[in-house]
């Protein structure tokens, strides 16, 4: 399958050391089947970075992952929910899988998120708010071994922000 990767640079050799702490999944390599949510996030980055020109990587993802360790949580629920908040919290609970997938808990499903985070709303109604989103997904790869056995780089390409951004 082909994913997407959206950064402030080209990006042949993915390496995980360059992940931020605290994310969705824990630390790793995120990808994404969706072009346009890359493309977003490679102008977010690119802004944030003095020389970053906005670029988005395409790899190969081999679609039979059965010999790893795979957490898919198919839609946002409880656990998909719990597991996101101790990734941010700091926990390590990434590192029981070798690849996490399910959807983002990007800057508008995080203030929601953040309701549930700060105890002021319960799971029930913290989910029930997350599924006015619009849908997206992330596929974190938390190791470099598993990066380097299920990763081909094919080309990237650099994105322009449109009028409307």
């Amino acid at each position: 399958m082909t994913v997407y990767h959206g950064s402030a640079y080209e990006v042949k050799n993915p390496d995980v050391k360059f992940s931020k702490n605290y994310l969705d999944f824990g630390r790793g390599f995120y990808v994404t089947t969706f072009k346009e949510q890359a493309e977003k996030w490679a102008l977010r980055k690119a802004d944030r970075t003095k020389n970053g020109i906005a670029t988005v990587n395409i790899f190969d993802l081999p679609d039979d992952l059965s010999s790893f360790r795979v957490l898919d949580f198919g839609s946002e629920n409880e656990a998909w929910l719990e597991f996101v908040c101790n990734c941010r919290k700091g926990s390590y609970i990434y590192k029981n899988y070798d690849i996490i997938i399910g959807t983002v808990a990007d800057d508008d499903v995080f203030k929601t998120v953040n309701m549930y985070f700060r105890g002021l709303w319960d799971k029930k109604k913290t989910l029930e708010e997350i599924r006015y989103y619009k849908t997206s997904n992330q596929i974190c790869i938390t190791n470099q071994e598993t990066v380097q056995k299920l990763l081909t780089f094919k080309y990237s390409y650099r994105v322009e922000a449109g009028k409307d951004d």
